[in-house]
């Protein structure tokens, strides 16, 4: 990943907060979620401009995972309409109500999936982000037939190779793309969360070339602490909930 920067040619913009906790009860963010959502939108857009980009060519993600249905109303009453949840059971609970009022909301799975929920996710969610593993590709694809439902999905990469986090090994991505594309998968990109703690850009510089040589044009990277780098670098859709929930305790 040496030169990166001579690759990009970028500047690297300072992070807006810490990344998103994964547990937790938000403590709100210092401004109205109005206000919050703006400013989000004024860093993308800034962040687009430098690297002579669209703003309307990224997409934000409200990640509303741990949210109470209150906590989200506010945002989308404010315009938002693309949200993130972590977990098939918790998106059930509080999403179906939520749609009744806003119909035109998007849901993105962007947690770990059990390929023993795939039906129960592709009949709820829009986009999946985090396909990972043969085994899920092919759940997905019966699941999709059964639903008579194609959810966009992104192959969720292990960019870091850490053994905790989800994501396919970057030497199996050829394999599981082409898996995924037999399964009748409608494949919209890549997904990856850095290691924690290091300098993301690297790390979507690489995520951004692994793309490229696959044909993608999606890159799903980049959170609260990070996401005016990931625009820069070329992310499509950046996944935000601290800077517009606010911190978890």
């Amino acid at each position: 990943m040496l030169g990166w920067r001579r690759g990009t040619g970028l500047p690297i913009a300072a992070p807006m907060s810490a990344h998103d906790p994964a547990t937790g009860p938000a403590t709100g963010p210092a401004t109205g979620p109005a206000t919050a959502l703006q400013t989000v939108h004024q860093a993308i857009a800034h962040a687009a401009g430098l690297a002579s980009r669209k703003p309307e060519d990224v997409k934000l993600i409200a990640v509303s995972k741990t949210q109470s249905a209150e906590a989200i109303l506010p945002l989308l009453a404010a315009g938002q309409r693309d949200f993130g949840e972590n977990r098939v059971a918790e998106a059930e609970g509080k999403w179906p109500a939520l749609r009744e009022a806003y119909p035109d909301s998007v849901l993105h799975l962007i947690g770990q999936l059990q390929s023993n929920k795939a039906e129960d996710a592709v009949a709820l969610f829009d986009v999946i982000h985090s396909v990972d593993r043969p085994s899920l590709v092919t759940a997905l694809g019966k699941a999709m037939e059964r639903v008579g439902k194609r959810p966009a999905c992104f192959i969720q990469v292990n960019i870091g190779a850490e053994e905790q986090k989800g994501g396919c090994a970057i030497h199996d991505l050829p394999a599981l793309l082409a898996a995924a594309r037999e399964a009748g998968l409608a494949i919209a990109g890549l997904m990856a969360i850095p290691p924690a703690d290091t300098e993301a850009a690297p790390y979507f510089a690489l995520l951004a070339k692994l793309a490229g040589e696959s044909g993608l044009a999606g890159l799903s990277m980049g959170m609260s602490g990070d996401f005016e780098t990931a625009v820069m670098i070329g992310a499509t859709h950046v996944r935000v909930g601290t800077a517009l929930f606010g911190t978890r305790a």
